[in-house]
């Protein structure tokens, strides 16, 4: 960034996700600063900043997504080379923070890996952290810094209503997603219904009932993310079979691992609609999914925090 208000701002990005970043750049009407993010022979990573950054307001844009750990290491080792540069304020830009799933101790013995990263993230010298649509909110609470959690709910609602479906129904394929689904609800103007699930094991799912009303009706059901996803095209089946006239979904993060995109492709879902914070092999896109942008959001993000503007006013 060279030009006006944001001369003294920097954008970084590691190889998680450099198209994002270089979107984020180009609607704030810059480039993204100079950097090499490498590895050597060993498998260690190397890094170099090549742009001053003494005194400046320092963006790092970096989902923490598969290869989960090279990624967190890029990011915390980025964010260590920044500091030592003298960089006036750091922030970590994580469109997707990694390891949000184990936020608390559901059995004796589990770690509280959210936490072990934040204080990871925090330890190596940031500043504030920018992130969109946590697994699970209380996460904020982790960090001993400021954090700003961005929705990406507002921005599949825009879509969702543009479309103009007729007797709408939003579902929540477990009791975790009931206050993303009524957000949902609220903006679009219709009711919600529950999937009441349990998980045996991890990454597996099994229905056990659905509470609300889904025959004949439009549903869209919604989620942050969709890993292999077992819960939402169980979900999806379940609802067609029990009467829903279409079956559309929408998450933030599409992590599709494992079996993910053969479920998907198999299932009742006739419209999957997808973020961006995360990057998507060709092999995985489908022509049933739809994808948003999320980069205009946090470009605005980015410029409010630089000229200590409202967050909170992007989602009223």
């Amino acid at each position: 960034m060279n030009n006006g208000s944001f001369s003294n701002i920097r954008l970084f990005t590691g190889n998680a996700h450099p198209m994002l970043a270089e979107a984020i750049a180009k609607e704030m009407g810059g480039e993204l600063a100079r950097s090499d993010v490498n590895k050597f022979s060993d498998g260690e990573i190397s890094v170099s900043i090549w742009d001053k950054v003494r005194g400046a307001d320092v963006y790092i844009i970096q989902p923490t997504c598969s290869p989960v750990n090279d990624n967190l290491m890029e990011l915390l080792i980025m964010i260590d080379a920044v500091k030592r540069a003298s960089a006036g304020r750091i922030n970590a830009v994580i469109p997707y923070y990694g390891y949000a799933r184990q936020d608390r101790k559901a059995k004796a013995r589990d770690p509280i890996s959210a936490k072990l990263v934040a204080d990871l993230i925090t330890k190596a010298g940031a500043d504030r952290v920018i992130t969109m649509d946590l697994h699970a909110s209380q996460i904020q609470g982790y960090f001993d810094i400021p954090v700003d959690h961005l929705l990406g709910m507002p921005i599949l609602a825009e879509y969702f209503k543009k479309k103009n479906l007729d007797n709408l129904c939003i579902v929540s394929p477990d009791h975790g997603s009931v206050p993303r689904a009524r957000l949902l609800a609220e903006r679009l103007d219709c009711p919600i219904a529950i999937v009441d699930k349990r998980r045996p094991e991890p990454n597996k799912s099994e229905i056990m009932n659905i509470i609300g009303d889904i025959k004949d009706k439009n549903c869209i059901i919604i989620d942050d993310m969709i890993d292999t996803a077992g819960t939402i095209t169980n979900a999806a089946n379940a609802i067609k079979e029990l009467g829903a006239r279409n079956v559309y979904a929408g998450a933030t993060h599409a992590v599709l691992s494992g079996p993910a995109v053969e479920r998907i492709e198999k299932s009742a879902i006739k419209e999957l609609v997808l973020l961006d914070t995360l990057p998507l092999a060709p092999e995985k896109r489908l022509s049933k999914m739809s994808f948003l942008s999320v980069a205009p959001l946090f470009a605005e993000a980015i410029t409010r925090v630089h000229t200590n503007g409202s967050i909170s006013d992007l989602f009223k």
